[in-house]
């Protein structure tokens, strides 16, 4: 098992990745298949292919702002896009030749890569890393309007799972996860990430 992966659910065109937002965002998405106002193309989107790390992240939907998960399915080929411009948050021997050569182009790029510690279904840290990838306001459209396939309100699966797990019965809860495999990618793009 590598340090980093990407785990998601997958088919042949199109990958899940998951976002969370205020209602008055994901109703207005959910209504129009797509990204509408009050969403803002002009600041920067992260979007997260692992239903677990997004669990952590917005405390299954209870951090204020973020009640409502949505499951957005874009294509692989918009997913490659955008991971064929990303640039990591922080510096990495193994991807960049030195400081300044990363910091040249973190300044420029369009889209961040950060890995974080992929997560229990009780929110304990594994030793593989999971991918979260900011879209910036430079290609945020692109996301919106060619990548995006459809927008899954999966609120209340979360609340179902949440449920189950407050109630003790964490095998029933594991049922209802998504079904995550390793997404493989290029050589020479899971460089690019620094996936070795």
């Amino acid at each position: 098992m590598n340090e980093y992966e990407i785990r998601a659910e997958y088919d042949g065109r199109s990958i899940i990745v998951y976002q969370a937002y205020r209602a008055a965002i994901a109703l207005a998405a959910l209504q129009n298949q797509r990204f509408v106002s009050p969403f803002s193309l002009n600041r920067m989107t992260w979007i997260k292919p692992s239903f677990l790390w997004l669990m952590e992240r917005s405390n299954w939907g209870l951090k204020p702002g973020q009640e409502m998960i949505l499951a957005v399915r874009i294509t692989r080929q918009g997913w490659e896009e955008a991971l064929a411009q990303a640039v990591l948050t922080a510096y990495d021997t193994r991807v960049y030749r030195d400081h300044a050569d990363w910091q040249a182009q973190f300044e420029h790029t369009q889209v961040h890569v950060q890995w974080d510690p992929e997560r229990t279904l009780r929110g304990k840290h594994l030793s593989v890393r999971s991918i979260q990838v900011g879209l910036s306001r430079q290609i945020i459209a692109k996301y919106v309007n060619d990548w995006t396939l459809e927008i899954r309100d999966y609120t209340p699966l979360v609340r179902k799972i949440y449920g189950l797990l407050q109630a003790g019965h964490e095998t029933k809860a594991r049922s209802f996860l998504p079904q995550e495999r390793v997404y493989a990618l290029d050589p020479k793009l899971a460089r690019r990430i620094g996936i070795r």
